[in-house]
């Protein structure tokens, strides 16, 4: 289900994702902001179970404090945890299956598996096939079969309010939301337009009012 939030600024925020609703609570005990930075971790890394991810961390600090009571020491349960994650990792080994990223079909349904628990859910073959398509514009490719897809420097999210969700798209270069300055002069669209890129300010720079000359020599009066 949805949750209206209220965040500090007083803006309302609607979602059903753990990490987004985590990160507005403010909190100071140092457990409770690992648990929600585990979350914050996850969101980014995997970008979907969040929710799932605090839960099972949760039971495990649960079961872990039996121990506890009963004179455990922390490294002792540490340990032990260590050895859980190895027996984990390696049955993972043992059941993951390859995945063509090249296969759309098969793409599209990991997508749409993550997305599906989402308030995008409702969308689900429009905002997956603009993540699919996002990820392949943007995608690095580094040698010997890797590739990088570094979605905070190269994608970014454009929001135009006034139009339906069915009206996103991806584009292939940069976007500027410019509005235009002066109405009636400046034309909307430009076919094959000259662009120049520059790293200084255009504005013209007026010189100081005041100025001091100093003079050391006659002879400097008469250049």
């Amino acid at each position: 289900m949805l949750k209206m939030l209220l965040d500090a600024s007083g803006g309302i925020v609607v979602t059903n994702d753990g990490n987004a609703i985590l990160r507005e609570i403010d909190i100071a005990h140092p457990a409770a902001k690992s648990m929600i930075e585990l979350s914050r971790t996850q969101d980014e890394e995997v970008g979907d179970g969040t929710t799932s991810v605090i839960v099972l961390a949760g039971e495990m600090l649960h079961v872990a404090e039996a121990f506890i009571d009963k004179h455990y020491h922390p490294t002792v349960i540490c340990r032990a945890y260590t050895k859980a994650l190895e027996d984990a990792l390696a049955v993972l080994d043992k059941i993951a299956m390859p995945v063509d990223v090249n296969d759309r079909a098969a793409m599209l349904g990991l997508v749409k598996s993550s997305i599906g628990t989402k308030f995008t859910g409702q969308f689900g073959d429009l905002i997956a096939d603009l993540a699919i398509d996002a990820t392949t514009t943007a995608g690095v490719d580094l040698g010997q079969g890797m590739r990088e897809v570094d979605i905070k420097k190269y994608i970014k999210v454009e929001k135009v309010p006034g139009g339906q969700l069915e009206d996103s798209r991806v584009l292939k270069g940069v976007m500027f939301n410019k509005d235009v300055v002066a109405p009636g002069k400046m034309r909307r669209k430009i076919v094959n337009p000259r662009i120049i890129l520059l790293d200084c300010p255009v504005e013209y720079k007026k010189g100081e009012n005041q100025t001091n000359a100093e003079l050391m020599k006659e002879e400097d009066w008469f250049c």
